[in-house]
């Protein structure tokens, strides 16, 4: 499917800086194939002011070359300024000109001066023109560091900045409009909500068709996609894979990742920390505890397609080459509903304040000791205990029973002494008669199906209990 899907916000917001009356300095940083590059050449599409240069890995000299052969293109006149980074941009910003550098952090790699001598120019001469000017990158630690950070030579100037996040769950299934509720979570499960990773689903091809084409065989354009970026970003990057495999095969604590990954636990911390700065990884904690104060916390791959590529591709290469066209049905189909489950569970979490008539303040996982919750709301009105199940069973009625009993040893400070909590099951496979027997009996259980969780993430609910 080709499209630009759902940036509207971000469009509005950097149409705003063009069309003001002072000048505008606009940071855009973000994760690798979100969909930067596309926004702001989006955004510039219908401008005959506007000068768009994506840098390369390239000499400094040859950088400043095709910056200005793409300035010279829309400004002819440029012609005769001085082949220099400061000259340029004064000049453009005497055409109150729109600038778009992308990649910029490939500029700085080859003269870690050059934020310098912008904030120079900025200060002196572009402020008090009606330019803008937005710095784009993907390299998020280069972006903070040389640009966002309060050490950064160009701290302070920025009027604007967006920190591109993935799509929606709910914007994610325009890309496959037609799969079912099953077949949609799937695909999210395995795609994520990257635009460029979404793109290569041909919606009228069956899901694992796309997988195989897509990421399973030699030829598919994903098929290298996660070496390839963390190469990018990482030195020496062999000791991350064996974390990310061990992340993607249900490892959480740091004591179970570093023994999968075959590494002393003390020396995991710095490589985790790396992992959470490029947004590969998150970690999180329950969700009554303070994140500042809490030790308990545990760690996931953020993005589904790494956790798919790290549990199915990589280390299979050889396997998935001998199977050939087979290679879904044989290595993903008898292991995809264990890999989609711990991603189920984002997903109800995200469509619980859609779902249930109480005013939620935070959501998300609870554990303590042998004890686990799926999903847990908390508000001012009481808990909202959720259990998924995406398993070829229907829920009985003892899911519910275990659920009552370990919300009972949820302990919350700020919960109110008078509240009932409410409890939310969701499942893949239906229930069984006598579960839909008590929840029409209580007016304190609610019953989901998958089609009720995607309605909620698209913004249409419609389920009760």
């Amino acid at each position: 499917m080709e499209g630009f899907v759902d940036r509207s916000d971000e469009l509005d917001q950097l149409t705003g800086c063009y069309d003001g009356d002072s000048a505008d300095f606009v940071v855009i940083y973000g994760r690798r194939r979100l969909g930067k590059s596309e926004l702001v050449r989006q955004s510039v599409a219908d401008r005959d002011n506007a000068v768009y240069y994506q840098a390369v890995e390239s000499t400094g000299q040859n950088q400043l070359e095709q910056f200005v052969d793409a300035a010279t293109a829309q400004f002819p006149s440029l012609q005769n300024v001085r082949r220099d980074w400061e000259a340029l941009l004064e000049a453009l910003g005497n055409e109150d000109a729109i600038v778009v550098i992308d990649e910029f952090p490939f500029l700085i790699e080859e003269d870690e001066s050059l934020p310098s001598r912008i904030q120079r120019v900025w200060d002196q001469k572009l402020q008090d023109t009606e330019m803008t000017l937005v710095l784009v990158g993907s390299s998020i630690s280069v972006m903070e560091d040389k640009v966002l950070s309060g050490s950064a030579p160009l701290y302070g100037r920025r009027t604007a900045t967006i920190n591109l996040q993935p799509l929606t769950a709910g914007d994610a299934r325009d890309f496959y409009p037609e799969y079912d509720a099953e077949t949609a979570i799937t695909a999210w499960a395995i795609y994520g909500e990257t635009p460029h990773y979404l793109q290569t689903i041909d919606p009228k091809r069956s899901l694992s068709e796309n997988v195989q084409a897509s990421i399973l065989s030699e030829r598919g354009l994903l098929y290298s996609e996660p070496e390839f970026l963390l190469r990018m970003e990482l030195q020496q990057p062999n000791t991350y894979f064996s974390i990310l495999r061990a992340l993607a095969h249900g490892r959480r604590t740091p004591s179970e990742i570093a023994g999968m990954a075959g590494m002393e636990s003390q020396s995991l911390s710095s490589y985790l920390q790396k992992l959470r700065r490029i947004r590969l990884v998150e970690r999180h904690i329950p969700v009554t505890e303070s994140p500042t104060a809490s030790k308990r916390g545990r760690y996931r791959i953020a993005a589904p397609l790494f956790r798919f590529w790290f549990r199915f591709v990589y280390g299979n290469q050889d396997q998935l080459r001998l199977l050939g066209e087979d290679a879904y049905e044989e290595i993903v189909a008898p292991e995809i509903a264990d890999h989609v489950s711990p991603l189920f569970e984002r997903l109800c979490q995200r469509a619980l304040p859609q779902l249930v008539d109480r005013r939620l303040t935070d959501i998300g996982q609870w554990w303590f000791k042998q004890h686990e919750l799926d999903v847990l709301g908390l508000s001012p009105d009481g808990l909202v205990a959720g259990e998924c199940k995406f398993t070829a069973e229907p829920v009985s009625e003892g899911v519910l029973s275990d659920l009552e009993r370990t919300t009972a040893e949820v302990r919350w400070s700020e919960e109110p002494t008078d509240s009932k909590p409410l409890y939310a099951l969701f499942s893949r496979s239906g229930y069984t008669e006598d579960l839909k027997r008590v929840a029409d009996a209580r007016d304190d259980v609610w019953l989901y199906n998958l089609a009720d969780v995607l309605s909620a993430l698209d913004g249409r609910s419609t389920a009760n209990n």
